[in-house]
């Protein structure tokens, strides 16, 4: 008997021995290959525009969940069961759903986020490639060969922020943003970053375009940091006499919405918004008529009035001289992803 009970501690020894290697061995293989990007980085300029942009604008921002959140998914994040919410035919039909509705509005300008350039979630697609049209510009915030996490595992990301439109783009930028997360955690986490895009405006002026999504799954520290340097860099290029149009995924509840839509999940709790956080003359521009997110706990079911949380944390900031700045949220029904567009329309002074 003591021989069979030494032979199992032996073996459980020696398990636990392999576990602790491996883990150890994948730890230290992600933070050699960690995506460390610089503080500021140039972006190619795909494709080309042309002209001026007119004084009449309207930007499209879509946070498109990479074409595997829509309507039949769920997500562990948020209380859901599953880290691949959807097959490869399900991604594809996801994916061409999202360029109907793009397509349909026509905007001027098209920001997206959670767009998805070659990842394991979505078999390989590159959906940059599949999406952009005109002049284009894309950032990685989210790069990691192997994300072990949960189980099964996320597998190989890449996914970033697309920017694209039929002016031209003088040039492009990737900004960082704060990181919240600390080693270990970091190396296979996101690290969120702003996209700039710069189009030519009048009076040799540029419409500065900031594609964001910031801090979604931290304690809190992460939005109020990231919101912050978002803060300084629109300031700083309205002071230099540009125009600025700030809009994504702001993963925190405009001013007001939760009053019509109350968090009633502690799956997830958004961060919120207020009017003061803005310099004078600057404005939020939203819509609360319709959701712009729903809660990933159950694939959707409207019906289910308990089940199914609503939140508007997509958006845009502008800058004074952005006038008659009005915001439609479209319902899509939340078909191809778990945030419906917001659709912008401003005049430039």
């Amino acid at each position: 008997m003591k021989k069979i009970v030494k032979g199992i501690l032996k073996a459980v020894l020696v398990i636990i021995i392999i576990v602790v290697v491996a883990a150890g061995g994948l730890i230290g293989f992600l933070s050699f290959r960690e995506f460390k990007p610089a503080d500021t980085e140039e972006i190619a300029v795909e494709g080309t525009g042309s002209g001026e942009v007119s004084d009449e604008v309207t930007v499209l921002s879509w946070n498109i969940g990479y074409a595997g959140l829509g309507k039949w998914s769920d997500f562990f994040m948020d209380g859901g069961e599953n880290t691949r919410s959807a097959d490869k035919t399900m991604v594809n039909a996801y994916l061409s759903g999202i360029n109907t509705v793009i397509a349909e509005q026509n905007a001027d300008i098209v920001m997206l986020q959670e767009v998805d350039s070659d990842s394991t979630r979505t078999f390989g697609i590159n959906e940059v490639e599949n999406l952009a049209v005109g002049a284009s510009a894309y950032a990685l915030n989210y790069s990691c060969p192997f994300v072990p996490f949960p189980w099964p595992p996320i597998g190989k990301v890449n996914s970033g922020l697309l920017t694209f439109t039929d002016y031209p783009i003088i040039s492009a930028s990737r900004i960082s943003l704060p990181c919240p997360f600390s080693w270990p955690i970091r190396v296979a986490n996101l690290k969120r970053c702003l996209l700039i895009s710069r189009i030519p405006a009048k009076n040799d002026r540029e419409l500065v375009i900031v594609n964001l999504h910031l801090e979604a799954y931290d304690s809190g520290e992460g939005k109020i940091a990231q919101t912050k340097a978002l803060k300084d860099f629109i300031e700083a290029e309205y002071a230099n006499g540009n125009y600025v149009i700030a809009g994504g995924d702001f993963n925190q509840e405009f001013p007001g919405a939760l009053e019509i839509y109350p968090n009633t999940h502690e799956e997830w709790m958004p961060g919120t918004l207020e009017n003061d956080m803005l310099p004078d003359g600057w404005s939020f521009v939203y819509d609360t008529d319709t959701p712009t997110c729903r809660l990933l706990n159950q694939p959707y079911n409207p019906a289910d009035t308990e089940g199914t949380q609503y939140y508007v944390i997509d958006g845009f900031i502008v800058s004074p001289n952005v006038l008659s700045a009005q915001a439609t949220t479209i319902d899509a029904g939340f078909e191809n992803s778990d945030h419906n567009p917001v659709r912008l329309e401003v005049t430039l002074a």
